[in-house]
């Protein structure tokens, strides 16, 4: 596979990472932010430390003002450094640990870079950090991890919680009801033109599974592999190990 961009809207393009794999699905989406007309852009997630990814992402981004985080996994987090050496750009995130030269975000709090203007939302839950950006002008939502292209994303035990991340779906599922928004750009897989049906998609299948645990531990079993192998036994085992992930989670989430 070659590194390509994509355009989406008029305010933004992605550039698609060569590290496809089961947790990154076709691989990273670094998502391209700019407001049409003005110089400089914003980089969100630059996703793994490879040069021809990231010469990629600079012939398509120009003057880069920003670089912004979704969440820490190394497959949106790796590029930093080298990232913020080539543009001089400052970055932020709201894990302290990924900002530099200016201040982690903050919920709720509005960015503007040359007449973009971004709102961050904390969306707990698939990491404690997890953070979406909302571009009000078009109805976008950039959903990192939170809601992926295809399939379900991973809540990633102990870091990931369960609780925190049904109340982060249910406050994008009011977005979309008031209209403010109107197609997800996810951190893996393609561009979600119909979210209200995939947030609903998600909330459901996590009330599903929850259920099917209950069930499981119901009939005898005391661990999250041995929830694993009764509740994913028609799916590939290659998944196992995400899956466990979840259920640990969710076995938290029932003894809260």
């Amino acid at each position: 596979m070659s590194v390509r961009t994509v355009t989406v809207t008029d305010r933004a393009s992605f550039v698609l990472a060569e590290n496809p794999g089961i947790m990154t699905l076709d691989g990273t989406n670094t998502w391209i932010l700019r407001e049409p007309g003005a110089t400089r852009s914003v980089v969100v997630d630059p996703g793994p430390s490879d040069d021809d990814h990231l010469q990629a992402v600079l012939a398509a981004a120009g003057e880069v003002g920003l670089v912004l985080f979704t969440h820490r996994h190394l497959d949106h987090t790796e590029a930093l450094e080298r990232l913020v050496e080539l543009t001089g750009a400052p970055a932020r995130s709201i894990d302290p640990e990924f900002s530099r030269g200016a201040e982690p975000l903050t919920d709720g709090e509005t960015i503007d870079v040359d007449g973009l203007s971004i709102e961050v939302l904390a969306t707990p839950g698939h990491t404690t950090d997890s953070t979406c950006f909302l571009l009000g002008a078009e109805a976008s939502l950039l959903s990192g991890d939170t809601i992926l292209g295809r399939g379900t994303t991973v809540i990633a035990h102990p870091d990931g919680v369960l609780g925190p991340y049904l109340d982060s779906l249910a406050h994008v599922r009011e977005l979309v009801e008031e209209g403010l928004v109107e197609r997800i750009l996810p951190g893996h897989g393609p561009v979600i033109g119909s979210p209200a049906e995939v947030v609903d998609f998600y909330l459901e299948h996590r009330a599903e599974r929850l259920d099917q645990v209950r069930a499981a531990v119901e009939a005898g079993a005391t661990t999250a592999r041995e929830v694993v192998e009764t509740v994913y036994r028609d799916v590939d085992e290659s998944l196992w190990g995400a899956a466990e992930l979840s259920v640990a989670a969710q076995l938290d989430h029932l003894r809260a």
